[in-house]
């Protein structure tokens, strides 16, 4: 459980949200299809992960540290089964659970993310090779076009003659935002390995701070109240935690069964607002014992 002070601090005072929806007053918003990327990497000491922290500008989560991604592209869909190789998308489908358009977008959409907010682009000339200088202005020029939506990921491949490679990303996590929530996305968490030659960069816009660190400290700061972590990177954070490299890690993606995680925010027998997960055994609908 989450508790109450730290959730209130990312969605805001939610108690009579919770009421009106209890009592039908209300619907949720509809959720919108999302993909982030838990980038990986090995550091000197062991297993490090990219996270970024959202200005405090922003409107949603501001403040948190998060792993790049965002909504689908309408656009994310267009993606020519030739500028494609790795997994097609009817064997990505039944991963994650959707449909064959839909797979398409998350994955597309992950490899999008990842270049606008990090500065790393999982493409490349063919099925074997990944790019790797992507430090020229013209690179710059494309990740800029995508943020602003003049061009997409389907268009920036064809001009370079270049392929997505989704056989460079893996399913981790899936989770839906609370009901509650004005402002709410059905995401799939995907995991990747930092590509040789290819660096990140701090490339501004959402994010005020970027950083690599291990998973353990990451979550250690978060419980001293130093580092601010959403629920589901909080949790994904303790998954990696056990994880001694980035090659351990990808053995147990490659064959790992991705849960869907839809939390549930509700008033307590105390009056307190609490996050309840699916294994909790308050959470609405849970069978007794």
């Amino acid at each position: 459980m989450v508790d109450a002070a730290g959730i209130e601090k990312l969605v805001g005072n939610v108690a009579e949200t919770i009421r009106r929806l209890e009592r039908g007053e209300q619907r949720p918003t509809v959720a919108r299809n999302a993909s982030t990327v838990i980038l990986a990497r090995d550091g000197e000491h062991g297993l490090e992960i990219y996270l970024l922290r959202r200005a405090a500008s922003m409107s949603f989560a501001a403040g948190a540290f998060v792993y790049p991604g965002g909504s689908v592209d309408e656009r994310d869909c267009d993606l020519a089964d030739g500028a494609w190789v790795g997994p097609p998308p009817a064997q990505w489908a039944r991963t994650l659970s959707s449909s064959e358009a839909v797979a398409r977008e998350l994955v597309c959409a992950a490899v999008r993310e990842t270049f606008e907010e990090s500065g790393v682009l999982l493409v490349g000339p063919d099925a074997e090779r990944v790019v790797e200088d992507l430090s020229g202005a013209d690179w710059e020029a494309d990740r800029l076009a995508l943020l602003d939506r003049s061009v997409s990921m389907a268009e920036l491949l064809t001009r370079r003659g270049l392929v997505l490679r989704a056989d460079l990303l893996f399913a981790w996590a899936h989770w839906i935002t609370p009901d509650v929530e004005t402002r709410r996305f059905d995401t799939r968490f995907f995991l990747a390995a930092l590509p040789d030659g290819q660096r990140t960069r701090n490339v501004g816009g959402e994010a005020d701070q970027v950083a690599w660190v291990r998973p353990g400290e990451a979550v250690a700061a978060s419980e001293r109240g130093e580092m601010l972590l959403m629920p589901p990177t909080l949790t994904t954070l303790r998954e990696l935690a056990g994880f001694a490299s980035v090659a351990n890690l990808l053995a147990v993606a490659r064959t790992r069964d991705v849960v869907t995680v839809h939390p549930k925010l509700i008033i307590d027998d105390n009056g307190k607002v609490a996050f309840l997960t699916p294994d909790d055994p308050r959470y609405p609908g849970s069978l007794p014992g």
